[in-house]
């Protein structure tokens, strides 16, 4: 979910290791998003901020994972307790502003201020919550879930990923 702090916890501090892993083939990603922060605390921030991941993977794929990192950001991410921002297309705009392949991208911009991927989004959502995930980030290899040292929840360390992630490619 767009609008998840512990999403955006784990793409500060493990992220770039996923992208790190994936650009040297240990394994290949697929995101599944979702919207269910919409309806827990409101608002619409969640659908937005998927659907812009949407148009930006229509620009391409590494627009919209450099979209992705940005959105997550320290600087860009809203505190869950605060305003929708992410509702505000605007506030998904000036976050593309700073990923270089969608800085001043009308076809972007127009994407995201005319919802041209919100029913992807809600597609996606559709998708996450048929998969029976209680809780994000959830990462699963081959359909066994990857936790970090406690067993229950995802790794949210270089190291507890790391060692997830050998676990789980030994089979």
């Amino acid at each position: 979910d767009p609008r998840c702090p512990v999403c955006a916890q784990f793409e500060q501090t493990v992220g770039s290791t996923v992208d790190k892993d994936v650009e040297d083939g240990k394994f290949k990603i697929q995101f599944v998003g979702a919207t269910f922060l919409d309806g827990n605390l409101g608002g619409e921030g969640s659908k937005n901020g998927l659907s812009a991941l949407g148009a930006a993977l229509n620009v391409s794929p590494e627009a919209c994972l450099k979209y992705k990192t940005a959105m997550y950001s320290t600087k860009w991410h809203p505190d869950e307790s605060g305003p929708d921002k992410f509702k505000d297309d605007s506030y998904l705009i000036k976050i593309a502003q700073t990923v270089p392949e969608l800085k001043d991208n009308k076809t972007f911009q127009n994407a995201v201020k005319n919802g041209t991927y919100d029913k992807w989004a809600l597609d996606m959502s559709a998708k996450f919550n048929k998969d029976g995930v209680t809780g994000t980030p959830t990462l699963k290899m081959d359909g066994k879930t990857l936790t970090g040292a406690d067993g229950k929840s995802a790794p949210m360390t270089v190291a507890d990923f790391n060692t997830a992630l050998e676990a789980a490619l030994k089979g």
